[in-house]
């Protein structure tokens, strides 16, 4: 029984992939760093120029007064 309700015996996805990685502390903080921007720039890059056309965000409805 941990010492939160909600804790079930099971690690979350960053614990897995922070024990995965190799290295002390200091080199898996900076692969993380490395990780965490490679996914952000994919993410602005491709996959958010990809989906803005699908997203309503030009559909406004504004009178003009």
């Amino acid at each position: 029984m941990g010492l939160v309700p909600w804790y079930d015996g099971r690690d979350g996805m960053y614990s897995w992939i922070w024990r995965h990685l190799p290295g002390n502390g200091w080199v898996r903080a900076l692969i993380s760093l490395v990780l965490i921007t490679v996914v952000v720039y994919v993410l602005f890059q491709y996959v958010f120029p990809w989906a803005e056309p699908l997203l309503p965000f030009n559909d406004v409805t504004v009178d003009n007064q």
